[in-house]
């Protein structure tokens, strides 16, 4: 009777219905399914950096988290990153040495660990490299486009108002000085010998080496080991074996784990969401129906 006097009603409160127990089913699924992944004492964590590198945070936390659980024995950070923001390389640096002196941390590196995402990996215990992964790049760059002859061809005229003479170093509406090419030249030399001295320690390597390579060019993953950029040819697996190796796990007895994905977080925020949306329009319905 109630379905037939408001049809429109009773759709919403069953759709209401499904995405509860929805919601409901995927949270007892995870927390069934995260207690399962934790059985095992013996897992080797595997945190992924991939994509030009612009904010550390995931990685940070990630590389945190398994730096604090007892049941993850060892780290394999697989890169696949031509490189990025300096800072942000240097936060991901850090995190990898911090997590060293607590547990085994192996790099392994896909198609390309270059710049930054070489930067990142030198805090490891080793480091793993396909035969013709592109690998190095030691090397800081800053660039910018100069818009001055267009802007001087249409007639604009750029007014700028400045507290320093080094304020607006980079504009694109005017030539650069002499001066401020000198001060940035300063300031990038100033960063291309922390990376150095990043690779220098990580690798064990002595500065006066590594700076004969680091001229921003790149490496197959074979001259890489050559010149001690590297530890070892090999792939993703081989990485997982020595991680195990290096932990003191016996017979490659151990579990793989990955961070948690997102997506089932997300989704059960949209599914919340949902069940709010459509509580929120029942109670308006019901508000109209009375005002009627």
């Amino acid at each position: 009777m109630f379905s037939r006097r408001h049809p429109y009603l009773f759709f919403i409160l069953i759709m209401a219905v499904i995405i509860s127990s929805s919601s409901v089913l995927i949270f007892l699924i995870s927390g069934a399914s995260a207690i399962v992944e934790r059985k095992s004492s013996n897992k080797i964590g595997v945190v992924e950096l991939t994509g030009v590198i612009m904010d550390s945070s995931k990685i940070v936390s990630e590389l945190k988290t398994f730096r604090e659980r007892k049941d993850i024995k060892a780290v394999v950070l697989r890169i696949n990153s031509p490189g990025g923001g300096v800072a942000p390389s240097q936060e991901i640096h850090e995190a990898v040495k911090k997590l060293a002196l607590k547990k085994k941390v192996v790099s392994s590196f896909g198609s390309v660990a270059a710049s930054g995402g070489y930067y990142s990996a030198c805090g490891s215990d080793a480091i793993f490299a396909n035969p013709g992964t592109i690998t190095g790049s030691i090397g800081v760059i800053m660039e910018y486009t100069n818009l001055k002859k267009i802007m001087d061809k249409i007639g604009l005229t750029p007014v700028v108002i400045k507290s320093g003479k080094f304020k607006d170093i980079g504009s694109p509406t005017r030539a650069m000085t002499r001066e401020e090419k000198a001060y940035l030249q300063s300031f990038i030399d100033g960063i291309h010998d922390q990376f150095i001295r990043a690779v220098s320690e990580g690798r064990h390597l002595p500065v006066k080496k590594v700076r004969k390579y680091a001229d921003g060019r790149i490496f197959s993953g074979e001259d890489a080991l050559k010149i001690g950029l590297i530890d070892k040819i090999g792939s993703f697996e081989d990485a997982l074996d020595y991680a195990s190796f290096l932990s003191g796990i016996k017979n490659k007895d151990y579990d793989v784990e990955y961070p948690p994905k997102k997506k089932l977080f997300f989704l059960k925020e949209f599914l919340e969401e949902s069940v709010s949306k459509i509580s929120e329009v029942i109670f308006n319905r019901k508000i109209s129906y009375i005002m009627q």
